[in-house]
């Protein structure tokens, strides 16, 4: 008994995270060998018509709070963005901001549709946003991140496959290789819409960007081997779930989410499947971001993952039925396998030492556990470390900036001054409250 625990618990493990991508790529290879498989959407498919004139109307919807700092930037970054203006609907709710998200809005209100709400969390955000959108695609975004110019029209792009039912796009981390390489462009981006402070100042800003992700490597190895899982679903029939900060669904498609919704990004795409439709992976659509500041972060990051997957089996049990969810096996072999992989950690790790003495292959395993464990607990202490010398240093650079004269300037990026676009009187009352979130 003991040893069919450790079996199963070794083949639970090594099936979610290597298994499962090996089996995923034989298929595509055999299908593609056996039937000439072109999947309807898969790179290197280009539809350069599509791309050059987009046929669809989009409206991008952005929910917000308290991201008065962030919003001028991101809104310009969308207004760049290589689609056509006429086309193109651009909503910012805010849920229930406190600080100058309301006046931000305010200097765009000839290019954004701005919808104010009570606080309710992200999901009556998207809810209200999507209820005041007339595009036939929608775009969801978050304030934080920056599109590459062409983004829009990727994404927009697949739609012209019917069996297609959205679309998400490649969230490049500062972590990753490519998104160093992207990074200037990126900069640049910002340099054209915003003021930048002196040399010296940007030197700094560098440097504290730098030490803040303490983990980056590690994240961005993850995030890439999460993307190539992604291409290969998209590539047998659909990815489970999207990037909330870059990913678009044809309107007519879209389903309220109820409340205390925790993954909008897993739980939308999710039923997209279940009306029929693909949810397809499109590198070419960039958006680019930063790593997590730290483990801590990180750690959260995973937690509200893990909550919201199993969440999600509550809020549509249909995934669980073979008949009902067309990506069964990839949703168990991917979502419900990473739910079992903790508890298979701890049966293996128990059942090991229990058999350890049986024989030196269960000796080794443990062994290798064991050492396992140790190499987190020593990555996790480095962490610590690093986190500390670089508080220390950011606290360092405060005080030479303060002792040479200057003001030092805020750990994080100070809200950018800027000429409104479309000056109103003070009197003017800039939005109305939503009574509803639809």
């Amino acid at each position: 008994m003991v040893i069919a625990v450790f079996w199963i618990s070794a083949f639970a493990i090594v099936y979610v995270y290597v298994g499962y991508p090996l089996a995923l790529k034989l298929y595509c290879v055999v299908r593609k060998a056996a039937r000439g498989f072109n999947p309807p959407f898969n790179p290197p498919f280009n539809p350069q018509s599509a791309i050059r004139n987009p046929q669809y109307t989009i409206s991008v919807v952005l929910a917000a709070r308290n991201e008065g700092d962030r919003l001028p930037a991101r809104i310009d970054n969308l207004l760049s963005m290589d689609y056509p203006s006429a086309q193109r609907q651009i909503i910012v709710v805010s849920d229930g901001s406190t600080d100058d998200t309301i006046a931000v809005l305010a200097r765009y209100s000839r290019e954004v549709v701005a919808v104010a709400v009570q606080p309710g969390g992200k999901a009556l955000a998207l809810n209200a946003g999507v209820s005041r959108a007339t595009g036939d695609i929608i775009v969801f975004a978050d304030a934080r991140q920056v599109f590459a110019l062409e983004t829009l029209n990727e994404l927009t792009a697949p739609f012209a496959d019917p069996h297609v039912g959205a679309v998400t796009g490649e969230l490049l981390l500062d972590a990753e290789s490519p998104c160093r390489r992207a990074g200037h462009d990126r900069r640049e981006a910002e340099r054209r819409h915003a003021a930048r402070a002196g040399a010296s100042d940007r030197r700094i800003d560098e440097r504290r960007r730098t030490l803040r992700s303490t983990i980056a490597d590690g994240v961005g190895l993850y995030w890439k081997y999460e993307k190539h899982l992604r291409r290969l679903e998209s590539a047998v029939d659909s990815t489970l779930g999207a990037t909330g900060a870059i990913y678009a669904m044809r309107r007519s498609l879209y389903t309220p989410l109820p409340a205390d919704t925790i993954l909008d990004d897993v739980l939308t795409p999710m039923r997209v499947v279940l009306q029929g439709y693909r949810v397809v992976f499109n590198e070419r659509a960039k958006a680019f971001d930063r790593a997590a500041v730290d483990a801590d972060t990180e750690a959260r990051r995973k937690v509200r993952t893990l909550a919201g997957n199993f969440q999600i089996l509550t809020l549509e049990p249909r995934l669980l039925l073979p008949w009902a969810n067309r990506v069964w096996i990839q949703y168990v072999s991917h979502k419900l396998g990473r739910l079992a992989v903790p508890y298979a950690l701890l049966t293996l790790f128990a059942s090991s030492l229990v058999l350890t003495a049986s024989s030196p292959l269960y000796a080794t395993a443990l062994a290798a556990q064991v050492l396992f464990f140790l190499l987190a607990g020593f990555g996790a202490l480095l962490e610590l470390r690093a986190r500390r010398r670089d508080a220390l240093w950011v606290a360092g650079s405060g005080f030479r900036v303060a002792g040479s004269g200057a003001r030092p300037r805020n750990p994080e990026p100070e809200p950018r001054n800027r000429e409104p676009r479309n000056p109103e009187p003070e009197t003017r009352n800039p939005l109305p409250v939503a009574g509803g979130t639809a």
